[in-house]
């Protein structure tokens, strides 16, 4: 079962989720968005899988810092343009296993979704 795991190699979330994962000896592959970048469609099927609410990080500081008008109207390809733009705007991690898509870090999610503890 091919893992993936994209992020920002610094992400604080990033380094828990991948210590969590070499704890476990758990083969991934990793792929860093902000150095290899992102593709439009594999963005666009992330949005169709988890929704683009849930890959669009409100929370950082790159998304505070946009003007308002940038902000304002928010729809799918608006959100999926922010993030092509700004991959630091995409949540992290993602975890690709097994064809299903996790987005964000807890230890009981990746337990489930990759079958251990």
């Amino acid at each position: 079962m091919a893992i993936t795991i994209y992020g920002i190699k610094n992400c604080d979330t990033m380094k828990k989720a991948r210590s969590w994962l070499d704890a476990r000896k758990i083969a991934y592959e990793f792929h860093d968005y902000k150095t290899a970048g992102i593709e439009r469609s594999v963005l666009e099927g992330w949005a169709k899988k988890a929704g683009w609410e849930t890959l669009l990080n409100r929370q950082g500081t790159t998304f505070k810092k946009l003007p308002d008008p940038s902000k304002a109207g928010l729809d799918e390809a608006k959100a999926i343009a922010l993030m092509l733009a700004q991959p630091s705007m995409i949540k992290r991690p993602v975890l690709e296993i097994g064809g299903k898509l996790t987005v964000g870090f807890r230890p009981e999610v990746y337990a489930q979704a990759i079958g251990t503890r």
